[in-house]
């Protein structure tokens, strides 16, 4: 395969003012960027578009990527752009583009061909995606992508890995999630920004919107009680302050590990009674694993959880009903975050700054 001419990416960011973060987190972005670059005016923010184009503010490399294989991750998410694709859908070609092509715009491999497949997404054209001139094009490769992936039911809420084997019937259909982190950061850097605009054209994020990164705030509720130590243990969670029954949702596309009454809960008084600071446990409580070993926990529900074990939820996706069983003095969601697969205390973080930066970011009233 012939290298394209080495380009530099496009970017813009976004006004430092903007802060309403549909996509993968300003942060994030910012971290991709080379300093020095100055913001682009009008730069997107929750306006009527939505899906602003990219604006030149100067030329950057992309740490992790060759020149052509940023060039082909924009190309993928301009043409996302122009046919008004919501930014998760961005992040979900460029994902599937790096596990077919490695973001190469591939010709013939010759002995090492997979059958027929061509171009940025391997598509075949003895499969209907185009003939092999059309499917080397990456602009008309990009368009049938979305265009078959915008008739997958749910594809905004479903995991990566799932709504990108819906489109590709792929051999190996759990390949795609592994480039989520990475086409995420892609994705910030060459739209600058623009997938901060919010799921849908013309809106921010609203509680049960996906973001590009595939988060959602799992109840829009103030932070109470913050994440730290507390009376000699770590409170390893926030304190979401809700209405009694308010819905209760997935914060990213996972599978249910646990969905039972605390067992200290159980042993003291039960988790269908409300409980008090000195009833030990998290009451009716609900843990989800998402990709690369991130565990959500969400505690003190009024009754027993929607979900059961083994069940695979989509981001949003109803868990449950606040409450205060538990050790809890009154109605609210107790919601942690936990890496590296490790449910423990010692596997806690703080979610504020992680939905934050996942573009979910905690707090507001109901």
């Amino acid at each position: 395969m012939n290298s394209r001419a080495a380009i530099g990416v496009v970017v813009a960011l976004a006004a430092a003012g903007v802060l309403c973060l549909g996509g993968i987190g300003y942060g994030q972005v910012r971290a991709y960027l080379a300093a020095g670059q100055q913001p682009a005016a009008g730069a997107p923010g929750c306006g009527a578009a939505g899906t602003a184009q990219v604006r030149v503010a100067g030329t950057v490399k992309v740490p992790g990527f060759t020149a052509e294989q940023a060039a082909n991750g924009r190309t993928i998410v301009q043409v996302g752009q122009q046919m008004a694709v919501p930014p998760r859908g961005w992040v979900i070609a460029v994902a599937t583009a790096m596990q077919e092509s490695n973001l190469h715009n591939l010709g013939d491999l010759g002995a090492r061909n997979d059958h027929d497949s061509l171009g940025l997404f391997q598509q075949r054209p003895s499969q209907g995606w185009g003939t092999p001139q059309q499917v080397m094009d990456p602009v008309y490769a990009s368009r049938k992508f979305y265009e078959r992936l915008l008739k997958v039911s749910g594809w905004q809420q479903m995991p990566l890995t799932v709504a990108a084997q819906r489109v590709q019937r792929s051999a190996f259909p759990n390949a795609y999630a592994k480039h989520e982190p990475k086409a995420a950061a892609l994705v910030g850097a060459v739209s600058g920004g623009a997938d901060l605009a919010g799921q849908q054209p013309g809106q921010c994020a609203a509680p049960a919107e996906v973001t590009a990164g595939g988060w959602v705030n799992p109840v829009k509720a103030s932070v109470g009680s913050s994440f730290g130590p507390r009376g000699g243990r770590l409170h390893a969670g926030v304190d979401l302050i809700t209405a009694r029954r308010t819905v209760i949702r997935a914060a990213s596309a996972g599978t249910v590990i646990k969905a039972v009454c605390d067992g200290a809960t159980a042993r003291a008084r039960g988790c269908d009674v409300d409980g008090s600071p000195s009833t030990p446990g998290c009451g009716w409580f609900v843990d989800l694993q998402h990709a690369d070993g991130v565990i959500t926990r969400y505690c003190h529900m009024i009754q027993r959880p929607l979900v059961s074990a083994g069940d695979h939820v989509a981001a949003g996706q109803q868990l449950g009903l606040v409450g205060s069983s538990g050790h809890s003095s009154g109605p609210h969601l107790h919601f942690e975050v936990h890496l590296h697969g490790d449910r423990s205390s010692k596997g806690a973080i703080n979610p504020v700054p992680w939905m934050k930066n996942h573009g979910a970011p905690l707090g507001g009233t109901a």
